[in-house]
């Protein structure tokens, strides 16, 4: 396997603009792309600093979660699909294509998405364009507490995409790369499922409730490090502008953590790049090629949780009504997580 020279990494912890003040389709997309422009000028400033601090060359950069529009809050699902999901042949990814080839580097970030296949609704997808300009990842969240994931439409997306595509891997000159969505973290199945595809570096887009005590999320990036022995590069927002929720409400804890769990840098609060530090691929496979009993993750005997796993939480499918897919209110998430708990009290589990 060719060797990868020492890079550096950096979560750059931006504030994700609301587009909810946008009064229409047209004017929401043309804050998006500004907020592009801006975005790649301050990772180009970033760019310059840590090159000329630490010699390493930034070749990969991970933006945070819905930084161009923010989340929909109560914003209808076919309205918000319309106003602020973009398309994989859009403006919006050809922009990020450009910024990337400009800066030479891998960009990784988040935004909601539309697909030709489910007109009406929109995924929450994780990306990676290379320097090429070419978006070489797409990943879709896959748990969320309130928005359409491919699991509501689970076999219909099967259909059109496979497995490799709920899970997807891109091999890369700089690793192998995967994306993690936001709260995501917390769910060890989704990062394992990544890193036995060969993932050797986790982007975690993120916009969390950043705090000087230790959070579920900073526990569990640290997890997920050490037990996939991976890298994760998680960038947080430093806040978001235009709604009425205070700023710095999602801010600060961006950070980066090596494959043995330790964190190399981490940010406080506001706008900053300083969670960035050197990724060393070379050393990561030689862990996971060395026996011994820290490499855990050439340990897992995953025949032993075929039985517990091929159960059923919460069911797929749920928009799925025949052959048909439906589009879903708001309250729709609330009732189907009603319903598991009710039924897991039934069966006398919780």
């Amino acid at each position: 396997m060719t060797d990868i020279p020492l890079y550096a990494a950096v979560a750059m912890q931006l504030t994700a603009r609301s587009i909810e003040v946008c009064s229409d389709r047209t004017s929401a997309r043309a804050a998006m792309l500004a907020h592009i422009a801006v975005v790649a000028a301050q990772v180009r400033q970033a760019k310059v600093f840590i090159e000329q601090y630490g010699g390493s060359p930034l070749r990969l950069v991970v933006l945070p979660e819905y930084l161009f529009t923010s989340y929909p809050g109560r914003i209808g699902i076919a309205e918000f699909a319309d106003k602020a999901a973009i398309a994989a042949d859009g403006p919006e990814y050809a922009a990020l294509g450009r910024a990337a080839s400009d800066l030479g580097v891998f960009l990784a970030g988040n935004a909601y998405e539309t697909d030709p296949h489910f007109p009406g609704l929109y995924f929450q997808a994780s990306f990676i364009v290379a320097p090429s300009g070419q978006v070489v990842l797409r990943y879709r969240r896959l748990n969320s507490m309130y928005a359409i994931t491919p699991h509501d439409v689970w076999s219909k997306y099967l259909d059109i995409y496979g497995i490799e595509g709920v899970f997807p891997v891109a091999d890369t000159e700089i690793g192998r790369l995967s994306a993690i969505a936001s709260e995501e973290i917390l769910y060890p199945e989704i990062a394992r499922a990544h890193a036995l595809r060969g993932a050797e570096v986790f982007a975690h887009c993120s916009s969390e409730i950043g705090s000087p005590n230790l959070t579920h999320k900073q526990l569990a990036r640290r997890a997920r490090a050490l037990e996939n022995l991976a890298y994760v590069v998680s960038a947080n927002t430093a806040g978001i502008s235009g709604t009425a929720m205070t700023l710095a409400s999602a801010d600060g804890n961006s950070a980066l953590i090596d494959w043995k769990g330790n964190v190399l840098a981490e940010s406080n609060s506001g706008e900053t790049f300083t969670a960035f530090g050197d990724i060393d691929i070379g050393a990561l496979r030689r862990a996971r090629r060395k026996p011994g009993m820290t490499n855990y993750l050439s340990r897992q005997r995953l025949e032993l949780f075929t039985a517990s796993y091929a159960g059923q939480v919460q069911p797929a499918n749920s928009l799925i009504d025949g052959d048909a897919v439906t589009t879903p209110d708001r309250e729709h998430f609330k009732r189907a997580q009603e319903a598991v708990i009710e039924r897991l009290v039934k069966a006398g589990l919780i």
